[in-house]
């Protein structure tokens, strides 16, 4: 369910740790809930008639729910130490489709919001010890880290918070804007 945040709230990181997730993880734990809070008000504002349109070229909204979604899904895989399977291959190609079948900003949003769950439980029984381990990320496999992959998981994620933020209020100004144009005509 798609819920506006009060103004008043405090940032997921200023509300102190999370008692099932480990210290080391918590940064990557507050990233994502505070992403999944972000994107809850921001899709509040958005009528669904504009959440597949790229307005200058931009990606869609509809895009960056499914995006950071799959790449979630993605990384948390490569940190458990796995490659992607056909499924995952499958998903990756067709992230910016509305023919997925999650057509609505509610099942985008539930779609995501089950998708962090998912990775908050993969954070809660992480191994700390285990954080430096190599990793390998792709066909290529390239090197990195379990820890580096959840950090950038997290970034990534607030990037494209970030970048659904620009583009939904670019199309809702166009509303606004319309609609005042309409008015002083």
């Amino acid at each position: 369910m798609i819920m506006r945040q009060q103004n008043n709230k405090l940032e997921v990181w200023l509300r102190g740790s999370l008692d099932d997730i480990p210290v080391l993880l918590q940064p990557v734990a507050h990233a994502l809930l505070q992403a999944r809070e972000e994107i809850s008000d921001l899709l509040a504002d958005l009528p669904q008639e504009l959440l597949w349109e790229k307005p200058a070229g931009l990606a869609s909204p509809a895009f960056h729910l499914q995006h950071i979604s799959g790449v979630l899904n993605r990384l948390f895989t490569y940190a458990e130490g796995n490659q992607l399977n056909k499924d995952q291959l499958l998903l990756l190609q067709s992230e910016g489709n509305p023919s997925l079948g999650d057509n609505t900003k509610i099942e985008l949003f539930e779609n995501l919001s089950r998708q962090i769950d998912i990775c908050l439980d993969q954070l809660r029984d992480t191994d700390t010890n285990l954080l430096t381990a190599r990793r390998e990320v792709g066909r290529a496999k390239l090197p990195s880290t379990m820890i580096g992959l959840y950090v950038h998981a997290a970034e990534h994620t607030m990037r494209h918070t970030g970048q659904l933020l620009v583009t939904i209020r670019i199309l809702t100004e166009n509303i606004n804007d319309d609609t005042d144009a309409t008015l002083i005509t």
